[in-house]
């Protein structure tokens, strides 16, 4: 009988301390630092209203007013920083070649017309900008905007030419980097830990299930932003005719696990910026900041300016 008030009473006051410290993590952890804070974050540039990494797409992202830049970056033969999304070129230019094979000059130019990761149907078609262009451009072209980079390869050159770059530019302030591997971001967080990184796959899990057993108030973490996606989305970028059930259940499981305010909530109040991505319909902006997410990843960046100046308070 005593046992197990003793176990009873020790469960309530961590449950009690974890809810608190929840809800107060100032208590516990010291806020950091913000040195940008971004809403409105333009996937690729904006991959719908513009050929995708492009400097034609960044430009008009960055002339409507958006808070960031998504873009990718790869290392070419000649060890150049270029901005793109595939290691393989044949879905973007039609040409079936490693971008590691190939010196800058070697390139080839987008195709005239893409198709939109994130919205079924949808494609871009591109205006007179096809160049691949180098992550140097986008830094001379926009010093004071902050860009989130993806490091797409798990290559040290590469995480180490980027991280030379931003600081030629000095913009350790301006910049967020990572990758869904944690040993990339690792590797990033090693070679420059002055960048702010992202949380990996790895430590989204982990932060999942820490926030689930109570854990995630009591445990310090070294990230300062979590980019995640909206499980929900994939019944929009699938025919549902085509999903299973299982598909479905395993959707609608990874919304509703990874979905939750009160996450959001506490990990903002630690000074972590939550990004949900990819969003390209008013619905879905308005359930990702009704959640409490700092900032919404979207392929359209006129329709979520458009969307965040109708919905901003008065």
């Amino acid at each position: 009988m005593c046992a197990a008030i003793y176990v009873l009473s020790t469960l309530g006051g961590y449950l009690l301390t974890s809810a608190l410290l929840l809800k107060c993590p100032s208590l516990l952890h010291r806020r950091k630092r913000e040195t940008f804070r971004s809403r409105h974050i333009s996937h690729r540039g904006g991959a719908g209203e513009n050929l995708e990494n492009t400097m034609a797409a960044f430009r008009h992202a960055v002339k409507l007013g958006t808070d960031m830049l998504e873009l990718d970056c790869h290392l070419t033969k000649d060890e150049q920083v270029v901005v793109s999304h595939d290691s393989n070129l044949k879905r973007s230019t039609g040409v079936s070649a490693l971008i590691r094979d190939l010196s800058y000059a070697e390139l080839p130019p987008y195709l005239c017309k893409l198709q939109v990761t994130f919205q079924r149907e949808g494609c871009c078609e591109g205006g007179k900008d096809k160049r691949i262009p180098l992550l140097r451009d986008v830094f001379e072209a926009f010093p004071s905007t902050p860009v989130n980079i993806d490091i797409k390869a798990n290559n040290d050159t590469l995480i180490r030419k980027v991280s030379e770059l931003v600081t030629e530019f000095n913009r350790e302030h301006l910049t967020v980097w990572g990758n869904a591997s944690n040993e990339v971001v690792q590797k990033c967080y090693r070679e420059n830990p002055r960048i702010p990184i992202l949380f990996s796959l790895q430590r989204v899990l982990l932060l999942v299930g820490l926030f689930y057993t109570g854990l995630l108030p009591f445990v310090p973490l070294r990230e300062q932003f979590l980019e995640i996606p909206m499980p929900s989305i994939i019944t929009k970028l699938k025919d549902p005719q085509t999903m299973t059930r299982s598909q479905r259940f395993i959707a609608w499981l990874a919304d509703a696990l990874l979905m939750r305010k009160a996450l959001f909530q506490h990990l903002t109040a630690r000074g972590i910026q939550v990004y949900v991505w990819v969003l390209n319909d008013e619905e879905d902006f308005k359930r990702a900041f009704d959640l409490g997410a700092t900032g919404v990843m979207t392929d359209y960046p006129t329709k979520l300016k458009e969307f965040m100046e109708r919905n901003s308070p008065s």
